[in-house]
């Protein structure tokens, strides 16, 4: 592996400060190298020698707002694919979604860090195939509006497509294995958001939801971080909530108004009173 463009400890610190400030990914020294070459791509794509030049671009230029998408984009390994962890999403469809259909209440869910779309697209093929799809809202959401392009363009190629169960190929994906595009009616049954989770400023019309899914961006920050994360996403359920995180993502070691529960083989965090 390169190590890019050389970063010294003084630019380090500055530079990896900046970077948990604005997206909330932290890196500590050990991971000093790693950094570097994760953001020399983007700095010298920029035209920058050197990533001081490339820090003071990040902490002071117009644009770097936009650039932080982008960046935070080449910091964390999107590794997804269709019905990766679906026993959560199963019970969702087969449970969840029920339970409140039964109350009379149109279900919201939103799928928090969803990357380039294919766990919110899953999650539109179980409920439609549970003919379920119209009576509930999907919200998904991503830093990068350029994983967001991709996901509203709904074409995925081999590594996405590992672990499609049978059935799926011909009612909601059409193509090869080299391939295959989303049927565009599932891609318009979500509302597609750039949020920034670690952002107190999310839009207030964002509303609040009976199921967020956030699964495998939690460990990409620091603990005070997630708890903050969670915080935000506490106050974005309704009551009796469930959030979902990833399979490593324990919260049971943070104080957090949640009570932890098994459904299905898989765990579920819901809501408390605080």
């Amino acid at each position: 592996m390169s190590p890019g463009l050389p970063l010294s400890l003084q630019v380090f610190a500055i530079l990896s400060a900046l970077i948990e400030e604005r997206t909330g990914l932290h890196y500590d020294v050990p991971e000093r190298e790693l950094l570097a070459e994760r953001v020399s791509g983007r700095a010298t794509e920029h035209g920058f020698e050197s990533l001081l030049d490339y820090y003071y671009f990040l902490r002071y230029d117009a644009a770097a707002d936009a650039e932080f998408a982008l960046l935070a984009e080449a910091l964390v390994v999107n590794e997804t694919y269709f019905f990766r962890e679906s026993a959560a999403l199963q019970v969702v469809v087969g449970e969840v979604v029920p339970r409140l259909l039964a109350r009379g209440l149109k279900p919201r869910i939103w799928c928090a860090a969803c990357s380039t779309g294919e766990e919110p697209l899953t999650l539109a093929m179980l409920l439609d195939g549970a003919g379920l799809l119209d009576q509930v809202t999907l919200v998904a959401s991503d830093i990068s509006a350029r994983v967001l392009a991709h996901a509203q363009a709904g074409v995925y190629r081999r590594r996405s497509l590992r672990s499609l169960p049978p059935g799926v190929v011909g009612r909601w994906l059409e193509g090869d294995e080299n391939g295959m595009r989303v049927a565009p009616r599932l891609i318009r049954s979500i509302a597609w958001h750039r949020i920034n989770l670690i952002d107190e400023k999310q839009p207030p019309e964002f509303g609040s939801f009976d199921v967020i899914i956030c699964r495998n961006v939690l460990i990409y920050f620091r603990d005070q971080t997630i708890e903050q994360v969670i915080d935000r996403l506490w106050h974005r359920l309704k009551p009796d909530g469930y959030l979902v995180v990833g399979a490593s993502e324990s919260l049971l070691r943070f104080k957090v108004a949640f009570t932890c529960e098994e459904q299905g083989g898989a765990f579920f965090y819901r809501k408390q009173p605080k």
